[in-house]
């Protein structure tokens, strides 16, 4: 790419980008209703039954035949990965992170065919799309060179004071072994790959379970790993239903260690299962958000309103650092809906790999029922609709899970003020001030990230008492949203994470290996 495409940076892409992604998607559709198969101790193998997926943006439309794990094969990718991790533990590091730069390449060297299959199979427009997988290069990259930088995590310590001895000391991190990776849908190339990476570099090998609604991107990624050269297991692909796929993958005795994305009931699930063994394992789980944005009397209200709208209806809505909350003083509140309902009349909805249109449609079908649930709740509990809360369904729409964005303005208490529900629904209240708003953003039991417009002193305000992982101030780009490796590292408080450690932080590395102190005394 000419220019470097971040989350921050892809509102004015150059045109030679739209022209690759139209090549790329008109190739890619092309090809659709091929076969994908599983990847397993360095092969690619069928499942043990298949499935037709089809896609959101047309439901007629099928995307290909994908195939399925079962307990069985679960269960020989776990034996794999254990096999091979001996011998990838004792790879040289720089071996190890010349194999994940080549990972980077690849994905960079495909980035719009790729970027074309996750716009077809989660519905993300061409810029979101095409922004997740240059996000997943940069994982592999940045966790290979952070790996470099830190020389292994392996530490000479002062010698003891022994007189007439030499008392050697070093603090050495090693990796646990066969680690699972659990991706969601949302983001199924760059929260996959992003783990993947790091489980990988610091000397573990991985067994990744796709999610069961985005299979594709899985396996575009086990590609990218297989065609680097990997040894065989160190690397595994399994697509499968987490009841099945996923609980032989908690509860094998051979899993070191999880990481997992996705939603709090089923990440505590993951959460207790690790802990539960024999002895406790390591269980790195990022479990979404019920993101607030304050506003105060002192905020450029246009700089609010663009930056909530692309933060609550960025790939509608369907991201754990989704803006679902607003916070406003009183004083402004009406002069900021009114801005807010202009920028929301202003959106192009339509099939998102086309060039013009900014919205897409709901991922899956489960979604655009609670879509349904949710809307039909907003006018209850002295909620009113102030735009939206209706499906879309004229001419072209009708074939797929297209939604109007909505917003809707209610008290406090109204329960959706409570619930994560990963839609293009933002639930605004009206506030004496920023106190009250601070209160409010943060009597949630997940903190994951949040944002806020206001003057110098407001913001001070703000980043001293909000309880959240990931602050914003004053951006235009997204009030909530838009967190890029090396620049924002991305991590939840409270509900919203197991270990206080962010993805691509200082600290994110150091989670997938445990710390041996060795003494040799001369």
């Amino acid at each position: 790419m000419s220019y470097k495409l971040t989350y921050a940076t892809m509102f004015d892409p150059p045109a030679d980008l739209h022209a690759r992604f139209d090549a790329a998607l008109a190739e890619t559709e092309s090809a659709l209703g091929a076969e994908h198969l599983l990847h397993i101790d360095g092969m690619d193998r069928a499942g043990a039954d298949s499935e037709l997926r089809h896609g959101p943006i047309d439901r007629r439309r099928i995307l290909g035949r994908f195939a399925l794990a079962d307990a069985a094969q679960a269960a020989q990718a776990m034996e794999a990965a254990h096999a091979a991790f001996p011998a990838w533990r004792a790879t040289p590091m720089a071996e190890r992170v010349r194999l994940l730069k080549r990972v980077a390449a690849l994905i960079e060297e495909r980035v719009y065919p790729i970027g074309a299959a996750l716009a077809l199979e989660v519905g993300k427009n061409r810029m979101e799309a095409l922004g997740e997988v240059q996000e997943t290069a940069d994982f592999f990259r940045h966790y290979a060179e952070d790996f470099e930088r830190h020389e292994g995590f392996d530490h000479a310590l002062p010698d003891d004071p022994l007189p007439g001895f030499k008392s050697r000391n070093r603090s050495v991190m090693r990796p646990y072994g066969a680690w699972v990776v659990i991706a969601p849908y949302n983001f199924p190339f760059a929260l996959a790959g992003g783990p993947v990476a790091a489980a990988l570099v610091t000397g573990n090998t991985v067994v990744f379970k796709s999610a069961s609604d985005t299979p594709w991107s899985g396996r575009l990624l086990a590609d990218c790993l297989r065609d680097a050269g990997l040894p065989a297991g160190v690397f595994n692909y399994l697509n499968g239903s987490g009841n099945e796929v996923g609980e032989v993958l908690v509860w094998h005795p051979r899993t070191a260690g999880v990481t997992f994305t996705g939603s709090f009931e089923v990440g505590m699930h993951i959460y207790r299962g690790m802990a539960a063994g024999v002895y406790p394992r390591p269980c790195i789980a990022e479990m979404g958000g019920k993101n607030a944005c304050v506003v105060t009397a002192n905020a450029d209200l246009e700089r609010a309103a663009t930056g909530i709208v692309r933060s609550a209806f960025g790939m509608s809505g369907q991201k754990c650092s989704a803006l679902s909350r607003v916070y406003v003083d009183e004083a402004v509140a009406d002069a900021l809906i009114e801005t807010l309902l202009a920028k929301i009349r202003a959106l192009r909805i339509g099939d998102p790999c086309l060039q013009e249109n900014w919205m897409g449609p709901v991922t899956t079908a489960k979604a655009l029922q609670n879509y349904a649930r949710c809307s039909a709740l907003l006018s209850a509990h002295g909620g009113r609709v102030l735009a939206g809360a209706q499906r879309l369904e004229e001419g072209e729409l009708a074939h797929g899970n297209f939604v109007a964005p909505t917003l809707a303005e209610a008290p406090a208490g109204h329960p959706l003020f409570a619930e994560e529900m990963f839609l293009p629904i933002v639930m605004l209240c009206r506030v004496g001030d920023r106190e009250e708003a601070l209160r409010l953003a943060n009597d949630s039991p997940v903190g994951l990230t949040a944002g806020c417009y206001g003057n110098d002193d407001d913001l001070a305000y703000f980043f001293d008492h909000i309880e959240a992982g990931v602050t914003y101030a004053n951006r235009p780009q997204g009030a909530t949203t838009g967190a890029w490796p090396g620049y924002q590292p991305f991590g939840g408080w409270k509900g919203s994470g197991t270990t206080g450690k962010a993805i691509a932080s200082f600290y994110y590395l150091a989670q997938y290996l445990r710390e041996q102190s060795r003494t040799v005394v001369e």
